[in-house]
């Protein structure tokens, strides 16, 4: 088990102990497991993308360390780039 801490955003913002996938794992590379296309049955055409796991690792092992405060959004007024306003005159 290889862990590192990441910053998280749901279900909250958190900081997360999480296990990482094996840098030598001769299956995966240390990415963590493989893509996987596949099609429609009827006509063949591409459907989607599986992701399939490796067993070096389990993506959903983790531990919350420390919830982080959610932030305000902050709300920029309307700003005019023209001015105070409208104008009549052309803009040349």
């Amino acid at each position: 088990m290889r862990l590192r801490i990441q910053r998280t955003t749901w279900p909250r913002p958190a900081l997360v102990l999480t296990d990482t996938p094996r840098p030598d794992c001769p299956d995966c590379r240390g990415e963590g497991g493989h893509n996987r296309d596949y099609g429609d049955y009827e006509t063949g055409e591409y459907a989607g993308t599986e992701w399939d796991p490796c067993p070096c690792w389990d993506e959903n092992r983790s531990w919350v360390l420390l919830p982080l405060p959610r932030l305000p959004r902050r709300r920029q007024p309307h700003v005019d780039p023209w001015g105070n306003g409208y104008s009549d005159e052309p803009p040349f």
